[in-house]
């Protein structure tokens, strides 16, 4: 099941009315921010699990995160909690976070505050979607298998909205191009974004629940 499958099914649909209750925006506006938002989230994690370290601490994230929010999902999204989720996006993102969501924003017409909301309930629901998947499949155990279990879920999603929005997320010499100067910039933390670049920001993130 791709993620555009999974925000069709019941999970997906309840998923969408609780956010949608708790922002205020519509049920189109809600699904047209997390069908842009959620592959770009994934493709970001599937860019690290391609080496065997950033794979490991993924797994030990999604250790932690293990499926328990989705048994109780109208809880979460009820609770008003949004600690886990800007903790997330921001290990994730870092100074990209607001250019992400501007970005989701003019795509969808859903003002860039509703995005942000919408976007921290988002986040520990994929984490956790995740958790669930690795613990019930037993090849999840490195890279390989991580990144066909993470290319399984974007589908051809990786190619639409979202990966246009991850390949900003990536360009991070500012030159358009998503190539080898980016991949540096990432690794050693000289691209535009803070605290050691791209794989930095997703190792903080890993080594938190």
């Amino acid at each position: 099941m791709d993620i555009t499958e999974l925000l069709k099914s019941n999970l997906g649909s309840q998923l969408i009315s609780g956010i949608s209750g708790k922002t205020g925006t519509s049920e189109n506006e809600t699904t047209s921010v997390v069908n842009a938002a959620a592959p770009a989230l994934l493709g970001m994690l599937k860019k690290n699990a391609s080496t065997e370290q950033g794979a490991a601490g993924i797994l030990g994230a999604l250790g932690k995160h293990d499926g328990s929010i989705l048994d109780n999902l109208s809880g979460f999204l009820g609770s008003g909690d949004t600690s886990d989720g800007d903790g997330i996006l921001g290990h994730i993102l870092g100074e990209k976070r607001s250019t992400v969501e501007s970005a989701i924003s003019k795509q969808t017409g859903v003002n860039s505050s509703k995005v942000s909301s919408i976007l921290t309930m988002l986040a520990p629901v994929i984490m956790g979607y995740l958790g669930k998947q690795t613990k019930s499949s037993g090849n999840v155990t490195n890279s390989s298998g991580l990144g066909g279990m993470l290319g399984g879920l974007l589908g051809s999603s990786g190619s639409a909205s979202g990966g246009n929005i991850l390949s900003s997320i990536l360009d991070q010499d500012g030159d358009g191009q998503v190539g080898l100067n980016d991949a540096i910039a990432a690794v050693s933390g000289k691209g535009k974004s803070s605290g050691g670049g791209l794989l930095g920001m997703l190792g903080r993130l890993f080594g938190k629940k």
